[in-house]
């Protein structure tokens, strides 16, 4: 048996879920959210618990098995919590502020960078060099802030760039120099 996909869900107060034809849904004090699940899978409720139950033993049966309790449980704690992924800027003169939703990036290029939020994604800019990306979409954050990241990576000699906070890069020694 998959051992992600046996651990039950612990689903907390405020939150109502919902599953049928394949479709889970959760809705809570952040949002609502709807998560497909693969059909030979059965989404069970006990008291505060959900458990994802499999009817066969095939080896499709077993992937999905995990990837959809895993699945579920974002999206449960999306809809209570929220996610939120924490981006720094390194460089001389790297800034980031907010035009309105939009984020606007000044990181050496000839003209600001603009990046406009999906629906369900929010920015906040708490200091210049720090950017925090928002939503309830486990998913879709990360790939918005991978996406931010991707506008100017961090470089391997000097580290400049967009990158996660906390990421370390490891630097590439320059020149040895003439002797």
């Amino acid at each position: 048996m998959s051992r992600i996909g046996k651990q039950p869900i612990t689903v907390p107060s405020g939150v109502t879920v919902s599953a049928e034809n394949g479709v889970f849904k959760a809705k809570g004090p952040k949002g609502e959210l709807t998560v497909p699940y693969h059909q030979g899978l059965s989404v069970k409720q006990d008291g505060d618990q959900l458990v994802i139950e499999r009817s066969n033993d095939k080896p499709e049966q077993r992937a999905q098995h995990g990837l959809a309790r895993s699945l579920i449980a974002n999206a449960v704690q999306g809809v209570s919590e929220g996610y939120t992924i924490n981006l720094e800027l390194r460089g001389v003169g790297f800034r980031a502020k907010l035009a309105g939703k939009a984020l606007e990036l000044t990181i050496g290029y000839s003209h600001p960078v603009v990046i406009d939020p999906p629906e369900g994604v929010s920015f906040a800019v708490p200091e210049p060099t720090k950017i925090d990306v928002s939503g309830i979409d486990k998913q879709l954050v990360g790939q918005v802030a991978a996406n931010v990241r991707r506008v100017r990576k961090p470089d391997a000699y000097h580290g400049k760039g967009v990158r996660f906070l906390g990421e370390h890069i490891p630097l590439k020694p320059g020149k040895a120099g003439a002797k």
